[in-house]
């Protein structure tokens, strides 16, 4: 399933969006996997390929989604790519 569609079905499906989430995603500057909460991430309704994130100085980093690495509900693994 492309992250995209995963990404949709956790917003917009009422059964299926029930749970936590964690967004594992691969930072180019720490050179590691970031978990951040779901409900952490906007979805900018201009760019389509992105979500933004805002770190705890305030600054917003917009992430693209082929850096999404691994999807998680309620700790379990339910998506990932190399």
């Amino acid at each position: 399933m492309p992250i995209q569609d995963l990404l949709h079905r956790i917003r917009w499906d009422p059964k299926f969006g029930r749970g936590e989430f964690v967004i594992g995603y691969y930072d180019r500057l720490e050179h590691e996997i970031i978990r951040v909460p779901f409900l952490q991430v906007a979805f900018p309704k201009d760019a389509p390929g992105v979500f933004e994130l805002v770190d705890q100085e305030g600054q917003t980093h917009t992430i693209p989604l082929h850096r999404v690495k691994a999807v998680y509900k309620n700790g379990e693994l339910i998506w990932h790519r190399d």
